[in-house]
């Protein structure tokens, strides 16, 4: 696969990726959108409740997608990493918040996350 096959793309107002990563990689007709936690764009963690460090989770995720002219509106598959699954439904509701019916598939997987609750990421279809 060559390089223009794998567009890069970076959001100024979601945190930096922390490694040796992208926030996003177009390939096809899809947007590969990394995972994203409860951080600012500063980098600074959101230390209050779930369903706000959920929202900031979503938010970044849909600042990713909106730096390469898409939407979670259009997402196909949402990855869901919650330290406790306790918080899935204070997730979901949070989670229709920036979905859309049909809604996309989704897996939720409780993850042993390092000191943060909740991480999601997802693929998005794009139109050329």
């Amino acid at each position: 696969m060559t390089d223009r096959n794998r567009i890069p793309f970076r959001a100024e107002d979601a945190p930096q990726p922390s490694g040796p990563y992208s926030q996003a990689i177009r390939s096809g007709g899809f947007l590969f959108l990394s995972g994203q936690g409860p951080f600012r764009p500063d980098g600074s963690k959101v230390e209050s409740s779930f369903e706000e460090q959920a929202r900031q989770a979503f938010s970044n995720l849909q600042a990713v997608a909106a730096a390469a002219g898409a939407s979670l509106a259009d997402a196909v598959r949402v990855g869901v990493y919650l330290r406790d699954m306790s918080d899935f439904a204070a997730m979901n509701k949070v989670y229709v918040e920036f979905l859309r019916k049909p809604m996309p598939a989704r897996t939720t997987i409780q993850s042993d996350l390092p000191g943060f609750d909740i991480e999601v990421d997802a693929v998005i279809a794009v139109v050329d």
